[in-house]
Parts: C-alpha cells; structure tokens; sequence
C-alpha cells in the first residue's frame, strides 16, 4: 500500500548540521561555567583581600590609637630630683647620700667649689643619663651623689637622671637594662619623691654585665625597700613592661640628640652627664674634678657673662 508520506529520517547533511549545532551549546555552556567560576574566584579574592586589609587597618589603627604611657612630672625626658624627693630618699630604708658631705670618698682636694645659688645665672642645669648596668653609671652615681644632693639642698642646682637603656643586649637575653629603666619608670609614675632613692639604689647595687641582672621580683623588693607603698600595682608595672616601649623611645630621642640645653651633642654611651649643655669628658671618680667642671661652665670665663660667686665646700673627712 502507497502513500506520499516519506519517513522522518534525516539527510546527511542536516546530520551534521545537527552535531554543530549540538557542540556549539556544550561549548556555549562550557564557557559560561568557565567565566562564572572566573567571576566566583574573583569575588571570593576581593572578599579575602579586603578582610585582610581590614584587619591590618584595625590593627594599625589599634596601635595608633593606643596611648604611648610615659611617667608625669617630666623635665626632657628625665625626672628632676627635688628637696622632697632627698627627705623622702632619706627616710627610706636604702641608704642615701646625706646633703652634710659634698664629696665622695675619692674626693682628694681640700675643699670642693660650689656654685652659688645667689648668684643672678641661676642654678646650674645637671642632667644626668644612667644606664643601670653600666659600671661608669654606677662609679659615678657613687662618687658624686653627695655632692649633688647637696647643690639640690642649696639650691645652686638642678640635677635631672635619664634612665636609658644601651645595654639590653649584654644580659644573657633578659633585657636588664631595658627592664630596670622601666621599672624606675612605675616607680616615676607612681610615687615621684621615692624616684630618686630608687634611681639611686639601682645605681649602687648594680649586676655585673653579661650576667642576668636582677629579676622582676627583685626589682619590686628594691622599690618597696626605697619606699614604693603599693607593691602590687608595681608588681603588675614591671612584669607588664608598661613603660618599655617609653624607655626605647627616650633612648632613641637621646642618641638622635641634641640633648638638654646642647645644640649637636648626642648620647654616645652612659652614663653621660650634661652641664648647661656641656657635656662632662673627665673621671667618673673623681667629685673634686666633675666639682671643677661645673664651676667652669658656671662661670663668666666659660660665657662672658657674670657668673655665680663661688664659695668652698669643706671636703668631709673620709672613712675607707
């Protein structure tokens, strides 16, 4: 039986025609997934990214707004000794310079000049820089603070310490210098008077260098026995470093220079002690010699200007 109906085959040609076409949607399809995963990776990049770099904006912003600590009371940097601070050192179980002898037991000469606070220049301007693992700090802390405490006394000068630390390193990695720096810091901080009896105790009871220095408790026990009434809150200064990040930038301000008073001089080593902006190059030990410095930049031979009267000091007898 006939019929003009033909069967729905395809010819060859549209055969192929029908693969093409087939093949241009899976390559179509294909390179849409290709360009979505593209865009996927791009944006989970941009969120990574910009997480990142929001928390190291929050950090460095953290850090910025952070308060940089530092004791009050402050004359450059440093802590001005004042006639409370030598009663309060003197009442304190650590012994401390007595402003009755005006130089130290390697005092040689018959009597040591002193400025005059009477005089129109004015008292003269001491600041002093102890790192307290320096032997040199601790020599001339031991030599001369009786004669300072006396010109303090007499008002015929003002004596400022600078605890710095040039000497981290040479502690077997405890970071002595560093450390006790801070520590007179708390001590600054919180009970200014007993600074200098702290500042002095330091000084004179002094760890060899190349030896772990003192410890943190030790360095509490020493401000109590200097008169700190709040131990515990001393404790928590020391042990949290509160004012290391204090200590390194007073050094660094130092050693960038110029220091008080001083045009270009630098701190160089420690201790290191500025008249009037001068800075002493004599003994270390010798009361008599750093005595005489002072009296010359005081006077009118080092200024050209009037300068303070001077009357003599009688060395006390000394007893080895």
């Amino acid at each position: 039986m006939s019929s003009d109906e033909t069967p729905n085959v395809p010819t060859p040609s549209h055969s192929r025609a029908a693969v093409r076409e087939k093949a241009q949607q899976v390559n179509a399809q294909q390179s849409r997934a290709r360009i979505m995963r593209r865009v996927i990776i791009a944006v989970v990049a941009i969120v990574v990214v910009g997480a990142a770099g929001g928390a190291v904006a929050w950090a460095v912003g953290s850090a910025v707004s952070k308060p940089s600590l530092s004791p009050s009371n402050l004359k450059d940097d440093g802590v001005e000794v004042t006639k409370g601070d030598l009663a309060s050192a003197r009442a304190a179980s650590t012994p401390t310079p007595s402003p009755s002898s005006a130089a130290a037991p390697s005092a040689t000469a018959s009597s040591t000049p002193t400025p005059d606070p009477t005089s129109s220049s004015g008292p003269v301007d001491i600041h002093v820089y102890v790192d307290y693992l320096s032997p040199g700090a601790g020599d001339f802390e031991r030599a001369n603070a009786k004669q300072l405490a006396t010109w303090v006394d007499q008002e015929a000068a003002t004596v400022t310490y600078h605890p710095v630390a040039l000497l981290t390193a040479n502690s077997n990695g405890t970071k002595y210098s560093l450390r006790a720096a801070s520590a007179a810091a708390c001590v600054a901080a919180r009970q200014p008077d007993v600074f200098y009896a702290y500042n002095h105790a330091l000084l004179i009871d002094q760890p060899k260098q190349d030896t772990d220095g003192k410890s943190d408790k030790e360095l509490v026990k020493l401000a109590v026995d200097s008169g700190v009434k709040d131990a515990e809150s001393m404790r928590a200064c020391v042990e949290d470093g509160t004012y290391d990040s204090w200590v390194k930038d007073v050094t660094q301000r130092a050693v960038d220079g110029p220091l008080p008073g001083s045009k270009k001089a630098a701190l160089s080593g420690a201790p290191t002690i500025v008249v009037n902006g001068q800075v002493y190059a004599g003994s270390l030990t010798d009361a008599a010699e750093f005595s005489q410095f002072v009296l010359s930049v005081a006077s009118d031979s080092y200024y050209g200007t009037p300068g303070p009267t001077i009357t003599p000091t009688p060395s006390p007898t000394v007893t080895p």
